[in-house]
């Protein structure tokens, strides 16, 4: 009995041991997660380590645009009272001009690859950059993308090179903190801190291109453009792009493209120069309330195809007109524009799942995407095959100078004299705003109209002379 009793007295102390050995070590890895958890949040040293870690990695851009500008005084070449006050022998058709601007950058790698915004290096005939331990280097364009506002410029340097590291920009939450690095107006290696204010932010500069901003109010000014915006981790989740302000200054109000685009953009520009973008050729609309009640869906969210081109990857996997695309390759998408951006990102001649709703029911179609330059290339052949012209975009500077909506019109870029469009007069430079009381919405929106057209159907253009800024109505009849 007492053998019995001693063996049950000695499991039960080592039993007891044992747990409390198990709670220590418990106790213990806890305790370090937590110690750990309170470091990576603790903003009074972590935007120190952060700045320390990345500066190094920030670069200062200095470039140089050289312009041919028109003597604005040559229509008084040859008056006489002109030559008596200011006694000038033969005066110069052109002038040349020297046009100077600031930027940031990061590098992305020890090779010397930057990535910074295509409005800072874009056109540039020298680009200079200055590194922080001060070194300076000369520039070459690897390649820009207009339509994300990136851009890649390389320098060469025969040792290694700081850079910095890419984060996952669709992890970043509102309200989560960042901290942003740049050259505001000059002022080297300037760091401020703020908080994601908002995802998804679209049509805040060009509406024609991929936009799918941060938004944050950490202090961006102008010469922030193309710095990091970095999260907690010393990460890069965006590229400071552009402000919103009054002023011209800070306004609280500052734009970051997210760096998962940036990164595919940024690899497609160094292996090619440029960026090669997925087409599914669907035109879509944004669900309203109305439209998703009438739908059947539980909210709005998803895109609503409002039209398929004929021939397209889109048409070939069966997607039809009324269906709405709610996911794809496994994201939800809330709106058209996400579906467009997702897309434009998708590997070329790739497979991807698309989640549809057709009559209520859920849907999954494998579609197998195409090549978007293509496509447009054959649109635009057909556009100057019907209409004898070429167009694109329009920007905001001709948008701002009559006055339009810059969401809506072409501008004529060609025009074929025996065309259509050339017998009535129309001139490079025109705008196309309405076919037929249609807002004609991009180029894409033109190619879509256009392509809907029957031979030698009668339509009735919209249009804004370039001459005069007037508009008028003009009736054509398309080849």
């Amino acid at each position: 009995m007492m053998k019995n009793k001693f063996n049950r007295h000695s499991v039960e102390l080592v039993s007891r041991r044992l747990l409390a050995a198990v709670f220590f070590i418990v106790l213990f890895s806890t305790l370090i997660q937590i110690e750990g958890t309170a470091k990576a949040v603790d903003l009074t040293t972590a935007i120190r380590q952060i700045a320390k870690q990345n500066i190094p990695a920030v670069v200062h851009i200095e470039v140089t645009q050289r312009q041919e500008i028109a003597n604005p005084f040559l229509p008084f070449d040859n008056s006489p009272f002109f030559r008596f006050f200011f006694d000038v022998p033969g005066m110069p058709r052109k002038f040349q001009r020297e046009l100077k601007g600031l930027g940031t950058g990061m590098l992305m790698n020890d090779k010397g690859y930057i990535l910074t915004n295509n409005h800072v290096v874009g056109g540039a005939t020298e680009i200079s950059v200055l590194l922080a331990d001060g070194s300076k280097y000369d520039a070459k364009l690897i390649g820009a993308d207009p339509k994300t506002d990136l851009a890649v410029i390389k320098i060469s340097s025969p040792s290694s090179l700081p850079h910095v590291t890419f984060g996952d920009s669709d992890k970043m939450e509102v309200g989560d903190w960042v901290i942003a690095i740049g050259h505001p107006r000059g002022l080297d290696q300037t760091v401020t801190q703020g908080i994601i204010s908002a995802k998804h932010r679209r049509g805040i500069t060009d509406p024609s291109s991929y936009q799918d901003f941060l938004q944050t109010d950490a202090a961006i000014n102008p010469g922030n453009s193309g710095g990091p915006l970095l999260n907690l981790k010393g990460e890069v989740i965006g590229v400071n792009a552009a402000i919103v302000s009054q002023s011209g200054g800070f306004e609280g109000i500052g734009f970051a493209i997210p760096s998962n685009m940036a990164i595919y953009v940024a690899k497609s520009l160094i292996a090619n120069g440029k960026v090669a973008r997925g087409w599914l050729g669907v035109s879509t609309q944004d669900l309203t309330p109305e439209l998703a009640k009438s739908f059947g869906l539980p909210s709005p969210r998803g895109a609503l195809v409002a039209d398929v081109v004929k021939g397209s990857p889109a048409e070939k996997a069966g997607i039809r007109r009324g269906d709405v695309i709610i996911d794809y390759r496994g994201k939800p998408i809330p709106d058209g524009s996400s579906l467009r951006n997702q897309v434009a990102t998708s590997p070329i001649k790739g497979r991807v799942d698309i989640t549809i709703i057709r009559n209520g029911k859920r849907l999954k179609i494998p579609v197998k995407i195409g090549n978007l330059e293509q496509a447009i290339r054959r649109q635009a052949s057909s556009l100057k095959a019907r209409l004898g012209i070429n167009a694109a975009p329009l920007k905001s500077k001709i948008a701002r100078k009559f006055g339009l909506n810059r969401r809506k019109g072409v501008v004529i870029t060609w025009v074929d004299p025996s065309g259509p469009l050339g017998e009535q007069g129309f001139e490079v430079g025109d705008l196309i705003l309405e076919i037929d009381g249609r807002s004609v919405k991009g180029l894409e929106g033109l190619m879509n109209l256009v392509r809907r057209l029957r031979p030698h159907q009668r339509l009735t253009l919209l249009a804004l002379d370039h001459r005069t800024g007037r508009t008028g109505y003009v009736q054509i009849r398309v080849r």
